[in-house]
């Protein structure tokens, strides 16, 4: 299983990610606070603004306060690491 920082040492699995998205349109914001309603939502955040909205295949909703571009990022060089190590 692929891990991945979503920071302050939060870590999720790279698998589950189906994607990450900016929480500044609308529909973002009704489907965040949904999962908070419905108790489907971890907030990553340590009580900074989120940055990121990253939904799982589980239905989970996780707040980062990270940049969406910054985790695509890792996750880019998560799996070219892998690779180079003779990965997948």
């Amino acid at each position: 299983m692929k891990l991945i920082n979503i920071g302050f040492g939060n870590i999720v699995a790279l698998d589950k990610i189906i994607s990450i998205v900016s929480p500044d349109s609308a529909p973002i914001k009704r489907l965040v606070q949904e999962a908070k309603d419905s108790k489907m939502s971890i907030d990553a955040t340590y009580g900074r603004k989120t940055r990121a909205v990253i939904i799982m295949d589980s239905g989970h909703v996780i707040l980062s306060a990270i940049q969406p571009e910054t985790v695509a990022a890792r996750i880019d060089k998560n799996i070219l690491d892998s690779k180079k190590k003779g990965g997948e």
